[in-house]
């Protein structure tokens, strides 16, 4: 009597088996056409064909015509991608025949390749290889099935196997497409980080490291164990769209006129050069003064030698006060916080003034100068100001412009809102609190915090990261930003966790 497994299976028992093995094809259907990463699609569709055909594993393989070679990242019993020149074993036969090749002893025939097997310590008997065919038809693949567990493979299990590689090859087409999308994506985001860098060298760096920040507090805030933020989650397109807003969080500076930009000082490097011609015009002019004092008293019987004595003392003290103004204003163009008194004196100073060439009266200082000088914080003056505060609306205008899939659609609105304040004093809108999306709360911890501890402004130092957080607590506490997302930034430990996974 034949063993139970050779045993011939009764009709009922048959069509049962068959009806399972369909039923089984319709679950993996459903369940490729909903899958779009390639890397958790492929060892689905591995692990179902396997169990549909009754396999003990399976392999599959992509072809890529451009290089003519067959490819996969995923095959049983191999780890790491793996390609294949076209010509190659059996999978290489079925993918230029697109014709099925059942084995009873894959030993037996000369096109299979035994190093697999070596490599991997296993022995191959029978095969079952069949072509993936697209949409159009055309083979876009292979998937290999290796020793049935009844001994060997049937034309049913050619048939299921056939009907699963054609569903395959149109959800791994979805997926590789996907893949491209994803790609260009990122090709996108990269090449506009690279524009924004481009117009303001300074700040290289920051729109990467703000995005890696805000990625690991939202990655932190899901496992808050208490708080308003308890039980809150991100889905990956959504970790995604919170990276993608926070890397183009800035782009919007490409609309900023680049003096503007880049501005280091309260004086334009234009305006400072005319201001120190003018200082040297001015010490010119003490000069010939003291030289037509020294004349008038020679003529009025003063002996020489006793004239320019007198003179010069004078004259040294004369050009040494011209240097002190000159010294003193060098320093109010730093932005700094100037120190008690300097506005006053800076008042005092508009009043000095030189004679030019024509014996004109003219200031040492204009309007404007002592105007711009007189900013009380950093160096720009209230106009520039509103320009370098315009950039948020110029990211969201453009942003809005690119036809962002479903899972990224809310890019623009979150990069929108990344400089307004819980109080409704932030720009450009000045919203409340509650129309904040949370993304954008934890990108200004994150925007603030890297623009504090950048080491590569010229216009100011680092700050250091205790100093750091006693800005934010102190802003958290004045209402402007999120308290609980500062908590978890802080007990988190985000900046160092961020460093640390760049």
């Amino acid at each position: 009597m034949p063993p139970p497994s050779e045993q011939p299976l009764s009709p009922l028992t048959g069509a049962l088996r068959r009806l399972d093995k369909l039923s089984s094809l319709l679950d993996v259907a459903k369940a490729m056409a909903a899958q779009r990463d390639l890397e958790s699609l492929l060892p689905l569709i591995l692990r179902e064909a396997a169990r549909v055909v009754e396999a003990d594993r399976c392999s599959l393989f992509i072809l890529d015509r451009e290089r003519n070679e067959l490819w996969s990242r995923i095959a049983q019993g191999a780890a790491g991608e793996i390609r294949l020149p076209l010509s190659s074993g059996i999978v290489g036969a079925v993918a230029r025949s697109g014709q099925s090749i059942i084995l009873r002893d894959a030993y037996e025939d000369p096109r299979f390749n035994r190093q697999f097997d070596q490599a991997s310590n296993y022995r191959t008997k029978s095969v079952l290889c069949v072509p993936m065919r697209d949409a159009r038809g055309e083979v876009s693949g292979v998937i290999q099935a290796l020793n049935a567990r009844d001994g060997e493979f049937d034309a049913e299990d050619e048939e299921l196997l056939l009907a699963l590689g054609a569903q395959a090859a149109g959800a791994i087409e979805n997926a590789l497409l996907h893949e491209e999308i994803s790609r260009l994506f990122e090709g996108f985001v990269s090449a506009s980080v690279v524009a924004i860098e481009s117009r303001d060298p300074t700040t290289a760096g920051h729109s990467g490291r703000v995005a890696d920040l805000t990625v690991t507090l939202a990655q932190a805030a899901e496992n808050a164990p208490s708080g308003p933020y308890r039980g809150l989650t991100f889905q990956p397109s959504e970790i995604q769209e919170i990276r993608y807003a926070s890397l183009l969080h800035d782009f919007g500076k490409v609309g900023v006129r680049e003096p503007v930009l880049v501005k280091a000082e309260k004086l334009y490097p234009h305006e400072l050069e005319v201001l120190r011609a003018r200082f040297e015009l001015a010490r010119k002019d003490r000069q010939l003064h003291s030289c037509q004092r020294c004349l008038d008293a020679v003529r009025m019987g003063t002996p020489l030698d006793q004239a320019e004595a007198a003179e010069r003392t004078r004259l040294e003290q004369e050009l040494a006060d011209v240097d002190g103004v000159l010294d003193f204003i060098l320093a109010c163009n730093k932005p700094t916080v100037l120190a008690q008194g300097g506005f006053e004196r800076l008042t005092e100073l508009s009043q000095r003034s030189f004679h030019d060439s024509r014996g004109r009266v003219l200031p040492l200082l204009s309007a404007h100068e002592v105007q711009v000088l007189a900013i009380p914080r950093g160096s720009l003056s209230a106009v520039e100001r509103r320009e370098i505060e315009s950039h948020v609306t110029h990211t969201f205008r453009f942003l809005s412009q690119i036809p962002w899939t479903r899972a990224l659609k809310r890019v623009p609105e979150i990069a929108y809102a990344h400089h307004e304040k819980l109080d409704g004093k932030g720009y450009p809108r000045s919203i409340p609190s509650v129309q904040i999306p949370v993304q954008s709360k934890m990108m200004a911890i994150s925007d603030i915090y890297d623009a504090l501890t950048a080491s590569d402004r010229p216009y100011k130092k680092a700050v250091p990261h205790e100093k750091a957080m006693d800005i934010l607590h102190m802003e958290s506490k004045g209402g402007q930003l999120d308290p609980e997302l500062l908590k978890i930034f802080v007990e988190a430990q985000v900046p160092q966790r961020a460093l640390k996974a760049q």
